[in-house]
């Protein structure tokens, strides 16, 4: 399953695509892909405060995310074009929790002109290698809408297995939302060295 990615820092570089680590210095590019996509990714998230959307509610929140990295409880990436250096997707990992369990869940997004290019999938990819190699995880949960054929299509073609269906399980939209619950559980798994 896992392939040759080039790492540096955090930083992981595909072709015509880069994904790395969020920053500070990223709150404009970050702003505007919200902004862009607001309405193509609403009937998929949750219902959004206006200040997820403006520039210092994103500089306000990547202050929360660099503190969040530096005691590796989450990891929020961002999918770069590595020509036009636009921001057009993001892969966050949350709730996560070592021994004994080494595990956490796995969101994404992508920006609605960049679809149907297999970016998501070579991105997920790529940071689910990264945190079952560097970061020494065990499994990885995702959870999809059964109608979001296209996010099942994503994680079937990384290698997520489903293991079942939970019933009101997010608020989407302002609407308790069934989802498909998936797992991808790292073959090569060790104890990490303390």
């Amino acid at each position: 399953m896992f392939h040759s990615i080039i790492h540096r820092s955090s930083t992981i570089v595909l072709d015509d695509i880069k994904v790395r680590l969020i920053e500070a210095q990223d709150a404009e590019q970050i702003t505007a892909y919200y902004q862009r996509n607001r309405h193509f990714l609403a009937p998929w998230e949750p219902l959004r405060h206006e200040a997820f959307f403006s520039l210092a509610g994103w500089q306000q929140r990547l202050e929360q995310i660099a503190i969040l990295h530096r005691h590796e409880m989450a990891f929020y990436f961002v999918i770069e074009h590595r020509v036009t250096g636009d921001i057009i997707g993001v892969i966050n990992f949350s709730n996560l929790v070592k021994s004994p369990f080494y595990a956490c869940h796995v969101g994404y997004s992508l920006d609605q002109y960049h679809q149907g290019q297999a970016v998501m999938r070579r991105a997920l990819t790529a940071v689910t290698e990264w945190i079952f190699i560097d970061k020494h995880f065990h499994r990885i949960m995702a959870a999809y809408m059964p109608h979001n054929n296209k996010s099942g299509s994503v994680l079937t073609a990384v290698g997520f297995e489903q293991e079942g269906l939970a019933k009101d399980y997010l608020l989407i939209n302002g609407q308790w939302q069934d989802h498909i619950l998936t797992s991808l559980v790292n073959p090569n798994w060790s104890l990490p060295i303390s």
